[in-house]
């Protein structure tokens, strides 16, 4: 059922898939995500959907191929399928009229951002997007995010592209400068978006950031992805993935994140072995 109908390779290990899932396509509303098992003995990802298309029956997803799942996930070609697909899932991002909106996005971040954008703009609001990078190469959905955007501004750490530094030095310059930012939705990397958080609660600017814990369900019965807002504990697949980031305690979460960093370690190690020597 879930078929991959197109799939593109657009930077060493950064992939773009278009599967057929029609009844996903058809409830998917942006902020969502959908839960990924390539094979029967796989585990279960999340991955934000960055695009549907509700007549076609399709949504498309980005990812980087990093473990083991995303680099089978990578290896599948056209016509192959996707052995299970769930979804939508986590709560819709809050799409209304706030005034101006910095829609700030880095890395794959950039495309869960493009559905709030493109929402975002059609209840009318203002919106200035900032798209980060390690590099000009890796930079997604530029020209898409452009298309609903009043101003697109880019920063790049080694500079290959619009402003040399980070997102956060783009957004601290538009404040700084006079602009009137109404609200800041931030997308991506964790240290990016605790910056972004960092930054904009000086100046007392509402700031939601989309939260990326390790899931196991994505349905709230096994706790992996609980976090800490507000002092209180939250699951990221029900009561997010979106919340203010300024209450988020990030600390909690980078360090939940680094669980299983030797089981994941040892799973790609055996997974590589395995296809070099023919077995996968």
């Amino acid at each position: 059922m879930y078929e991959i109908l197109d799939k593109e390779a657009l930077h060493e290990n950064l992939k773009k898939i278009v599967v057929k899932a029609p009844e996903v396509a058809k409830h998917a509303k942006p902020g969502q995500f959908v839960m990924v098992m390539v094979d029967e003995k796989g585990e279960r990802i999340p991955i934000t959907i960055a695009d549907y298309d509700r007549e076609e029956g399709t949504i498309t997803m980005f990812f980087l191929e990093i473990g083991t799942s995303t680099k089978k996930l990578g290896a599948l070609k056209v016509g192959d399928k996707i052995y299970s697909l769930c979804g939508p899932l986590g709560n819709p991002s809050k799409i209304k009229n706030y005034g101006t909106v910095a829609c700030v996005g880095g890395g794959v971040g950039i495309a869960s951002l493009y559905p709030i954008v493109k929402a975002l703009k059609r209840e009318g609001n203002r919106i200035i997007s900032i798209l980060g990078a390690r590099t000009s190469s890796l930079l997604i959905m530029e020209k898409e995010i452009s298309n609903y955007s009043d101003q697109l501004l880019i920063s790049t750490d080694d500079g290959s592209k619009g402003r040399k530094g980070f997102v956060t030095d783009v957004l601290r310059e538009l404040i700084e400068g006079g602009e009137r930012i109404d609200h800041v939705i931030a997308v991506g990397p964790i240290p990016m978006m605790r910056a972004v958080s960092e930054l904009t609660k000086k100046y007392k600017i509402k700031t939601t950031v989309s939260l990326n814990p390790i899931m196991v369900c994505g349905m709230g019965m096994c706790g992996s992805c609980r976090v800490r807002v507000g002092g209180e504990i939250k699951f990221a697949c029900v009561d997010g993935p979106e919340f203010d980031g300024h209450k988020v305690d990030f600390d909690h979460l980078m360090k939940r994140n680094q669980r299983f960093v030797e089981e994941e370690g040892t799973s790609l190690v055996r997974y590589l072995d395995t296809q070099w020597k023919g077995e996968v």
